[in-house]
């Protein structure tokens, strides 16, 4: 038996309007999670989001937020420390690799478990829209996908070490163990950065890569 369509309550003989599936952006956007058009993708509103999205939840240490915008900063500058002559543009795919959270947040790795391949196909959706909107593939390729993933658990075992309480076996069983980082860097890149500090190097490090 086929589910009867809802109704306006305030109509009883009109059908209720589909639910709203877009977001509304700072930019005028309004980008539409179903459908996403890279017409619809600022990297403004990426930037502006992910500086404002933390990390684990929000449980790291400090006054400020980890934020998604440091991370990505972060991972793109571990793939260059693995990899020194990685294309220019797989780099800037790196930087991006977390910008569909600036629409649908950072779901920790045991919630995304839960939600199953809903989310990651809205996930997917997103970053092949954004992808395109900044002349890149929408389809990465393996090695690209294979390198990102390296330097996302690395950095992911950094964040857990120093600033989410994990210990050093613990963030190794989940993570791996990378080389460890030079105290500059730590020092520099694990000090969660303030929201605009966040956005302004997240912006600057997309300028660099896509001249």
């Amino acid at each position: 038996m086929t589910s009867p369509v809802p109704q306006d309550k305030s109509r009883p003989d009109r059908p209720a309007a589909p639910p709203r599936a877009w977001q509304r952006m700072l930019s005028g956007r309004r980008l539409d999670l179903l459908d996403p058009s890279p017409l619809d993708i600022e990297i403004e509103d990426i930037a502006h989001g992910l500086a404002r999205v933390a990390r684990w939840n929000g449980q790291t240490t400090g006054d400020d937020i980890f934020s998604v915008a440091q991370h990505s900063v972060l991972v793109e500058r571990l793939a260059r420390r693995a990899a020194p002559d990685l294309d220019r543009r797989w780099r800037l795919c790196v930087l991006l690799h977390d910008a569909p959270e600036y629409v649908i947040g950072d779901m920790i790795s045991p919630f995304k478990a839960v939600l199953g391949g809903d989310y990651k196909a809205v996930e997917a959706r997103l970053l092949a829209a954004i992808s395109r909107r900044f002349s890149l593939p929408a389809e990465w390729p393996p090695a690209l996908t294979k390198a990102v993933k390296a330097a996302d658990r690395a950095a992911a075992y950094f964040e857990a070490t120093h600033l989410a309480g994990f210990t050093t076996a613990e963030a190794q069983r989940f993570f791996g163990r990378p080389a460890p980082l030079d105290a500059a860097l730590a020092a520099d890149y694990l000090t969660p950065w303030r929201v605009e500090a966040a956005k302004k190097r997240f912006l600057e490090r997309y300028e660099e890569l896509s001249r």
